[in-house]
């Protein structure tokens, strides 16, 4: 199946260049290209793509409204966004996660980089993982946000004691396989147990279970 992207980004040559990577790859298209948020959200609406890939700063309505807009949309549910940054540590980043972004990738990620992240994203898991993002969750995402609206202590109880487990795992960046493995379970099995983890916790994705891991205080941030 191919994954349709969507580029949003105000440099041209950035996107040209994008555009260029994307379409090269046998199982990817890019279905549309915006300057701006605004645009973004508009055709993202239009075209209903598998992942946008998403630049923060830019003029008018910017990346993380775009973010905020397409992961508050119900009709939208499918749709993955991809964060662009220079900088790795910016709080922006983290209201775009908190919003319902799927990751987050630096703007000197390798041509490869971009394809797998992309992939990944596709597919429904997370792309956090990495010093950086460790203190991403450290500095903005343990610190709950008023209204973010999250989890719920009542959600988090009713985790079963392996949900829990392995929720504290995901939040940790580790993956089915990892977590299968340090658990002594099949990857389908731990994959499961993440999935009702999410159903329960109400999380668009993996994504967000790791922010509601840590915004409910399930994990906690190494200080």
């Amino acid at each position: 199946m191919t994954i349709r992207v969507l580029l949003a980004d105000d440099q041209t040559l950035l996107r040209a260049t994008f555009r260029i990577l994307i379409d090269s790859s046998d199982d990817m298209a890019v279905v549309g290209e915006a300057a701006d948020g605004g645009q973004a959200v508009e055709l993202v609406r239009d075209h209903r793509p598998d992942v946008v890939v998403m630049d923060i700063r830019m003029p008018g309505s910017d990346g993380l409204a775009a973010t905020e807009a397409i992961c508050a949309d119900p009709d939208l549910a499918s749709t993955r966004v991809l964060i662009l940054t220079t900088f790795q540590t910016d709080e922006h980043v983290a209201r775009a996660l908190r919003a319902g972004a799927s990751g987050f990738l630096g703007k000197d990620v390798s041509a490869d980089g971009l394809l797998a992240g992309i992939r990944t994203v596709a597919a429904g898991d997370a792309l956090l993982s990495g010093a950086a993002t460790r203190s991403l969750i450290g500095r903005f995402l343990a610190a709950p946000e008023p209204g973010a609206g999250l989890g719920s202590p009542d959600a988090v109880a009713a985790l079963t004691a392996r949900e829990r487990e392995v929720t504290l795992l995901v939040a940790d960046g580790k993956s089915d396989a990892e977590i299968a493995a340090e658990l002594f379970i099949s990857p389908l099995t731990a994959r499961t147990h993440v999935q009702r983890a999410k159903m329960k916790l109400g999380a668009r994705d993996r994504a967000q279970l790791v922010v509601i891991a840590y915004q409910t205080g399930l994990a906690r941030a190494q200080r």
